[in-house]
């Protein structure tokens, strides 16, 4: 369980999509088999149980002391946990989803979305948003100009 107080104050109702709780009930399942074995079984239920020689994570210093020891068992390079949400972001730009649905999940202003990931939505999606600006309604139609090649 993560208890940590929020930035803004304001509490924030994420939407998750189909393959999130799922991950959760998997976890929620291994949660489970873990607590049938030996040792003491929590009165609340975690979705990510405490092992017998660790604690429940808390607050952000707690995920820090697990993160760089379950990379380095995954060979994965270190990265601060906190590249997960810049990664959210990024996928959720690039998808073309709404900067201010996706602004809302992460609790931002669009203002501060578009300045921190702008980037990101110019990408390979550029010429079809051309071809709104060609294809709008009331727009003349450039006429069909083709180079000569000799």
């Amino acid at each position: 369980m993560l208890e940590e107080r929020i930035k803004t104050g304001k509490d924030r109702f994420v939407l998750l999509n189909e393959r999130a709780p799922h991950a959760l009930e998997l976890a929620r399942q291994n949660t489970h088999r873990r607590a049938k074995g030996i040792g003491k079984v929590e009165t609340k239920l975690c979705v990510f149980r405490p092992s017998r020689k660790s604690e429940d994570i808390k607050q952000t210093s707690d995920l820090y002391k697990r993160w760089g020891p379950a990379l380095e068992r995954l060979k994965v390079r270190y990265r601060p946990p906190y590249n997960c949400r810049h990664t959210y972001a990024t996928i959720c730009v690039m998808s073309g989803m709404n900067p201010a649905f996706i602004a809302q999940q992460l609790g931002h202003s669009v203002q501060m979305l578009l300045s921190t990931y702008a980037r990101w939505l110019n990408s390979s999606g550029d010429r079809g948003e051309m071809e709104k600006l060609q294809n709008a309604p009331g727009m003349a139609q450039a006429p069909d100009v083709r180079l000569a090649t000799h």
